[in-house]
């Protein structure tokens, strides 16, 4: 059985954000199982797929290290490249059925990659207590969603955190974050910056320390950020540092279109 590792939301190798996927099953392996192997993959998310009666149709789960989790972008995004780009499945619109229900990945002629997501809106709330203490920056807003969101002043700041993640996972409880523990950082770009948002992922809460480019957090930023800038699409980079990636996502309803690209790093076999 194969398994590969792609660079989501990547222009080139080595940037983006890495997802292990597991060529398709006949039937769901144990859950033990895919968890062990995530584990061992130590990459943000392994994927897994299903096979279905309809060649493009699958079913999809995805595995942190640490846990099985309900939304993720980028493993959908690589899982949605091997099948078009390694595996030869020639559907013009692949559909996935995940626990956050049917996602749907496009692929143009260009390449570019097009997910159509569930949007997550936030609510404002006060800054817990501490939570400032625990990114080490002066925080302007404070929002509540599946994730926690906090918009710092600046770039500058933003790209400079060194978090207290042992704090954010303490702070970030499900009054804040329904994922508790997961908090993304957010601002406006520079405005020479070729995007208009630029943010940060800290999830120790899911056992990532920091994720490189999350596409379920930006089912939360594109709403945000459409609403309070009044312009719709936006170009979104996540600033991970030595690596990070970007996106255009479009808010139409509630759906939130993200688009980007993938590139394959490793094809492997798997012995177990």
């Amino acid at each position: 059985m194969k398994q590969y590792l792609i660079d989501a939301f990547a222009e080139r190798p080595f940037t983006g954000n890495p997802a292990c996927v597991v060529e398709p099953f006949d039937v769901w392996p144990e859950a033990g199982w895919m968890q062990t192997l995530a584990m061992e993959n130590n990459q943000a998310e392994t994927a897994y797929l299903l096979k279905t009666a309809d060649p493009a149709r699958f079913g999809l789960r995805w595995f942190t290290p640490a846990l099985e989790i309900p939304l993720c972008g980028h493993a959908t995004l690589a899982s949605a490249h091997v099948l078009m780009t390694e595996l030869g499945v020639t559907a013009e619109i692949l559909t996935f059925d995940t626990l956050s229900g049917p996602l749907r990945v496009r692929r143009d002629e260009a390449g570019l990659y097009e997910l159509d997501f569930p949007a997550r809106p936030a609510r404002p709330i006060p800054t817990p207590e501490g939570l400032e203490a625990a990114l080490g920056a002066p925080i302007r807003e404070t929002w509540a969603a599946s994730y926690g969101v906090a918009i710092v002043e600046n770039e500058a700041i933003l790209r400079s955190l060194k978090p207290d993640l042992a704090a954010i996972n303490r702070i970030c409880t499900q009054d804040m974050a329904q994922e508790r523990g997961n908090l993304i950082v957010a601002t406006l770009a520079d405005k020479e910056a070729p995007y208009q948002v630029v943010s940060r992922f800290f999830a120790p809460g899911s056992g990532i320390p920091e994720d490189p480019v999350t596409g379920s957090a930006h089912c939360i930023l594109a709403p945000l950020f459409t609403e309070k800038l009044g312009q719709n699409p936006l170009t979104f980079f996540q600033a991970y540092p030595g690596r990070g990636g970007g996106m255009i996502c479009e808010v139409k309803g509630d759906r939130v279109l993200m688009r980007g690209r993938a590139v394959t790093v490793l094809e492997g076999e798997l012995r177990v």
